[in-house]
């Protein structure tokens, strides 16, 4: 059976790797210079950059992609375990370590609230609920029918589904900058957490269960890893080549042409490409029901990413540190409803030196900083206040956390929206694809199987499960399912 896949970040990959295991003949074909989406790797004066995801959960997701082919992940590349994960500082300048082991975590919250300790407890058991029915359970079930979707209302009824995340922490811990660290999960997904459904809680548990881990070498290396898995075991990859349309009769898909006009037929085809623009702009006509959730679908906020290095090390910025400014809730309405640039901002610093030397040259740092932002549906002018907003960003830190930071910075640069648009075909220029709601997920999300079309699967941050790590290589394990079920794969 020959398989196309169209898109090769994670998702892709991942697809490409498992359908190759069953005896597919696959080609994977994808628009950037190399494999991962939009975990590319950037290099500037010496100093290295992952571009996009720097955590890693549920390594063993990843393990499970070596082992298909009889591989230990192990001996291609090394996941290092942080501590701590995340490094919190409140805009009192007082700061709450996010780390393994759960006598520190109560510790760290006795310092703020002592009462807060029997809430965390609360907190990570109703997680673990969510986690053993939402990821265990269902995170790899195919939700295209109805009918499946149905018998999951009981028990989502009994988990309060209906509640955001936010509502689910506030309920447990008091204290307001504890609620703010302990409800940020769902911006690593594209979600408000005021909006998101709580069912995306359950990352609490998921971050407990494996830890958080960091590739040696950067995502990138694991992105390395995975091509030269796919390349030993003959799966044809062509990377610098876009899809500009898709052919279709009937319920099937014909055909893909590519950006040099070559056609490419296949039996089954695989998008790892947002279902925004697949079902906009590739497929015409896309299936009634597909255009239907694409006019009504809300996509989530948009990415301001500044890399730069420094020409001296900060030896006190933890690996991971999220640093939050004044306003929470009204910056959120900014960013997600009203879609305007705040003056204002909260940060997620990625310093990759702290366990990764080789990003950068001897007594030197490599840094990212992302700052969620409006997607282009706010219309914002970002050649105007893409420079604006990156020297307020380096303001900022040097007045807080990094002293003497605008002396010591070399080589910065930034991506906005428009480059999320124009790299990765993400409509509105947004993040994570479609935002985390309720109302988007499980059956109400882009479905696996593509809604009238027999040999049209859908994996990526899009579809169900949904985005981050986890989410975008489990939707290959669903891909699994359905394919092992397709008559075609018979």
């Amino acid at each position: 059976m020959k398989t196309l896949v169209m898109g090769g970040g994670f998702g892709g990959i991942a697809a490409a790797l498992r359908l190759r295991a069953r005896g597919h003949q696959v080609t994977l074909v994808d628009r950037c210079p190399r494999l991962g989406g939009r975990a590319q790797v950037f290099e500037r004066d010496g100093y290295w950059h992952d571009a996009g995801p720097t955590v890693i959960t549920a390594p063993f997701l990843f393990a499970e992609l070596f082992a298909l082919f009889g591989e230990e992940l192990a001996d291609h590349v090394t996941l290092k375990p942080l501590d701590p994960w995340y490094r919190f500082r409140f805009p009192d300048e007082s700061q709450f370590d996010y780390a393994p082991g759960l006598e520190r975590m109560e510790a760290e919250i006795a310092r703020f609230n002592p009462d807060d300790v029997a809430g965390y407890h609360g907190l990570l058991a109703e997680s673990k609920a969510l986690f053993d029915i939402g990821f265990r359970e269902l995170g790899d079930q195919p939700f295209h029918r109805a009918g499946f979707m149905l018998r999951q209302i009981p028990r989502l009824l009994r988990l309060r589904f209906d509640r955001s995340v936010w509502d689910m922490v506030a309920n447990h811990i008091q204290h307001p900058y504890l609620r703010r660290a302990l409800s940020l999960q769902p911006l690593l997904v594209g979600g408000n957490p005021f909006d998101t459904t709580c069912i995306y809680g359950l990352i609490h548990y998921l971050e407990r269960e494996w830890g958080v881990h960091f590739a040696m070498g950067g995502t990138g290396a694991l992105v390395d890893a995975l091509a030269g898995l796919l390349e030993r075991h003959g799966v044809e990859v062509q990377s610098g080549r876009s899809i500009t349309a898709l052919t279709r009769s009937g319920r099937r898909i014909t055909g893909a042409t590519l950006d040099n006009g070559r056609e490419i037929t296949a039996d089954a085809y695989v998008s790892n490409m947002d279902p925004m623009h697949l079902y906009g702009e590739l497929l015409d006509p896309a299936p009634l029901v597909s255009r239907t959730k694409r006019r009504l679908a809300r996509t989530s906020m948009g990415l301001f990413v500044l890399y730069f290095g420094t020409d001296r090390a900060y030896p006190d910025i933890a690996h991971h540190t999220i640093w939050l400014g004044e306003r929470y809730k009204e910056l959120l309405r900014d960013i997600f409803d009203r879609k305007v640039l705040s003056e204002d901002f909260s940060l997620y610093l990625h310093r990759p030196t702290a366990t990764d030397p080789s990003f950068a040259p001897d007594g030197h740092d490599s840094f990212y900083v992302l700052a969620p932002v409006p997607n282009l549906e706010g219309n914002i002018d970002w050649a105007t206040e893409g420079p604006r907003l990156q020297q307020r960003i380096i303001e900022a830190l040097e007045a807080s956390i990094m002293p003497g930071l605008s002396a010591h910075v070399r080589a910065p640069f930034f991506m906005t929206p428009e480059h999320f648009r124009e790299n990765y075909q993400s409509v509105h220029g947004s993040g994570f694809s479609v935002a985390p709601l309720f109302r988007q997920s499980a059956w109400f999300r882009f479905h696996n199987r593509a809604e009238g079309l027999d040999n049209l699967y859908l994996v990526g941050a899009g579809t169900h499960p949904g985005a981050g790590l986890p989410g975008v290589v489990s939707s290959a394990r669903v891909l699994d399912r359905l394919v092992a079920g397709a008559p075609e794969a018979a």
